[in-house]
């Protein structure tokens, strides 16, 4: 298989920008911020940091789904207000409908657009193709493995063509090897010309995994959450071994800026 390797318009604008973004807690405990963020077209960046750095806070502010105590979350030029329409969510919990089908559950985010039926059940099926799920389309949540649930969870995000995939955790509730193999999975997908979403953001607790995946990996420390460093990695090649000297000293690195 040859290495992914990130679309040619990678870091060539800024897609979202957060400006001194902060969460409260009761209205006066800061858990988060000040935050100033880019998100930039085409890469693939990750958060990652210890349990209570506000990782997840920080990636639902960014899809809407949370709104700021203090600052600014900017698409483009404008003010983010309410649901990030350009982004879509990939949950730790999988959060799939357990009553409708595979096709079904991938569909419904098409149906919330206006989407006809025909249209979106194409759709449908192309994206769990794409994730290699043909086959399961009439199945239930209920019959499938703990991947099979995440890939419906990543069809249904992708299915929307997002400009911005938000990942929280997707790969922490699986074992070891469909883990693996679910990252592979993102990044082929990830420079898939079958493929419209570019820019991905991921919230992972384990810094070996975003070091594997991510353009940018930013580094929060907690208490209030806040950034540490950002570290690049645009300059390593794909596929990154864990073994590798430059993979293993950036590894260290990061462990060394949480310490």
């Amino acid at each position: 298989m040859a290495a992914p390797v990130a679309p040619e318009d990678a870091s060539s604008g800024v897609l979202l920008r957060l400006e001194q973004v902060e969460q409260l807690y009761h209205g006066r405990i800061r858990i988060l911020g000040p935050v100033d963020l880019e998100v930039r077209e085409g890469e693939f960046l990750s958060l990652v940091g210890p349990s209570g750095c506000g990782k997840s806070t920080l990636l639902r502010i960014v899809a809407g789904i949370l709104a700021p105590s203090r600052g600014v979350v900017r698409l483009g030029d404008r003010p983010l207000k309410g649901a990030n329409r350009k982004a879509a969510m990939v949950f730790q919990s999988f959060a799939l409908f357990p009553w409708l089908t595979v096709v079904d559950n991938v569909a419904v985010g098409l149906e919330a657009r206006g989407m006809g039926l025909r249209e979106r059940l194409k759709k449908a099926q192309k994206y769990l193709e794409l994730v290699g799920l043909t086959g399961y389309e009439r199945a239930y949540p209920k019959e499938l493995s703990r991947g099979m649930k995440q890939l419906v969870g990543l069809a249904r995000a992708l299915a929307v063509e997002p400009e911005l995939l938000c990942m929280d955790e997707p790969f922490s509730a699986l074992d070891v090897l469909t883990a693996r193999s679910a990252r592979d999975l993102v990044l082929n997908l990830w420079t898939s010309p079958e493929v419209t979403t570019k820019t991905i953001l991921l919230v992972t607790h384990s810094i070996e995994e975003a070091v594997s995946l991510s353009d940018r990996v930013v580094v929060l420390k907690a208490n209030p959450g806040r950034i540490a460093d950002t570290v690049d990695l645009s300059a390593l090649p794909r596929p990154r071994r864990a073994d590798a000297p430059a993979v293993r000293e950036t590894v260290d690195r990061m462990y060394g800026l949480l310490a």
